[in-house]
């Protein structure tokens, strides 16, 4: 439907799209559109007489922005941005838009970092390092190196991530070379998003083969997703920018 209004002194057409209109493009549901401007994704849509609601082209473009934004920032980050823009907080949305390319970032150097250790592993990955070895620490030391709660490290061993001996006369977890190693591993692959019920077959299939090639196929995997969220954040990025664009536009206001 097409509406006649006048903008400075000239006649504008005004488009109104149905809640249907907005939703059939993207194979949503109606109520999945009016959830989205409940939320405050899309800007707050003007009512019929009768109470029905009508959008504009700038709804359809605000809809495909956050659409956009989904895969590479997440459902959360994607819907604050949508509502940091439509309340006119620019900067706001900026800002939530770097930290989703800051963690990408730090993703890409984990991934790095993750490399950088199984390169070290060596054949005997699997084994503890022997009772004088230099390398050995317990769990209180490791835990601090780590970032990390001792609690963490005694889950990682009843998984069977990290199997630290036993000192023979205090009882005290002792971990070797191989265990730190295998510790560090662990928590590499946990903040590369894998379960522990994901990392122990790899841990396993890397102390019988000594070597890199196990985890090759996840590793490439990995690369993959962070070569998808980079490419959806630059898709975001486009859907977003011409929604800034087109609200710019005076007679785009709804």
């Amino acid at each position: 439907m097409e509406q006649v209004v006048v903008v400075e002194g000239k006649p504008q057409r005004r488009v109104h799209l149905r809640p249907v209109d907005l939703a059939r493009p993207h194979g949503l549901s109606t109520q999945a559109v009016r959830n989205y401007e409940e939320a405050g994704i899309l800007p707050a849509a003007e009512r019929t007489a009768s109470g029905y609601r009508t959008y504009t082209p700038l709804h359809a473009r605000a809809l495909a922005a956050f659409l956009a934004l989904l895969p590479g920032h997440g459902h959360r980050t994607a819907t604050a941005v949508m509502r940091a823009v439509n309340r006119g907080a620019a900067d706001e949305a900026f800002l939530l838009v770097d930290e989703s390319h800051a963690q990408l970032l730090e993703d890409r150097r984990t991934l790095r970092a993750v490399e950088n250790a199984l390169r070290d592993l060596g054949p005997e990955a699997g084994e503890s390092g022997p009772p004088g070895s230099s390398a050995a620490t317990f769990i209180g030391p490791l835990a601090d190196q780590l970032g990390l709660r001792p609690a963490t490290l005694r889950k990682w061993e009843a998984a069977g991530l990290v199997r630290p001996r036993r000192d023979p006369l205090t009882g005290y977890r002792v971990y070797g070379e191989a265990d730190v190693r295998d510790a560090r591993l662990v928590h590499q692959l946990r903040r590369g998003g894998y379960l522990l019920e994901q990392i122990a077959p790899l841990l396993d299939q890397v102390r019988a083969a000594g070597g890199l090639a196990p985890l090759e196929a996840a590793l490439t995997d990995w690369h993959s997703r962070l070569a998808g969220r980079g490419r959806a954040l630059l898709a975001g990025a486009a859907e977003l920018d011409a929604y800034l664009r087109e609200r710019e536009e005076p007679e785009a206001q709804p």
